[in-house]
């Protein structure tokens, strides 16, 4: 199975940035919204979609071992705001939050369970902060937060912050937030803004080099 991470953060807290150190060719990136990267690095595998259906297929396919969801919150979005207007009201409604839970549901699913077990898929969302300060991934209200809880789909989540200028990762929870790691695999509650580093940290602490290579020693 592959690995879904989730990445959360304010805007400007870092989140693309930190797909700074990855190398051209190593990276395959979904551009959800078609936005511009803040660094002259361009991807040569590199799609602007909010298709699921296309960014499945595209997931599956690319020979990218580390692939980024880039603004991944706004496949909800898109979703929500290309389709509220028709829908009119009553059942209608919850039928549509329904449809948008199910196919952001069915997209970590399909990550989980249909990839290769070497492939990572990192989802970079906004962050929200609900009535009783807690911090969690943006999504559209609580009729689809009900639906389906996100963060309880991943075993790694990380919060993208900004003090001062200092750009890092969150790897452990404050106690208002979702941020989590599995035991061992980060010494530190914060470390650097670098998606490369920890997706070689991710690589290491689950041995996915050494299953890429079992796979390749029976071909």
């Amino acid at each position: 199975m592959g690995i879904p991470v989730l990445i959360i953060g304010k805007s400007g807290s870092g989140k693309s940035t930190a797909l700074r150190n990855f190398d051209e060719k190593e990276l395959a990136l979904i551009n959800v919204i078609n936005k511009p990267l803040p660094f002259r690095k361009k991807f040569e595998s590199t799609i602007n979609t909010d298709d699921y259906m296309v960014i499945m297929k595209k997931i599956f396919n690319t020979d990218k071992k580390s692939i980024v969801i880039d603004d991944a919150g706004y496949l909800i979005t898109n979703q929500f705001m290309n389709n509220h207007s028709k829908v009119g009201g009553g059942n209608a409604v919850f039928n549509l939050y329904n449809d948008l839970g199910d196919k952001y549901w069915t997209l970590i699913e399909f990550v989980k369970n249909k990839l290769p077990n070497y492939k990572i898929v990192y989802f970079n969302m906004h962050e929200d902060k609900d009535d009783f300060g807690d911090i969690r991934p943006k999504t559209i209200g609580k009729l689809l937060d009900d639906k389906v809880c996100i963060e309880g789909m991943f075993t790694i989540v990380l919060r993208c912050m900004n003090d001062n200028n200092k750009h890092y990762f969150t790897t452990q929870s404050s106690g208002c937030d979702v941020a989590k790691t599995p035991l061992g695999m980060f010494e530190d509650k914060e470390i650097d803004n670098d998606l490369k580093m920890v997706d070689t940290t991710i690589r290491e602490y689950y041995g996915l080099n050494e299953r890429e290579d079992n796979k390749n020693d029976k071909k």
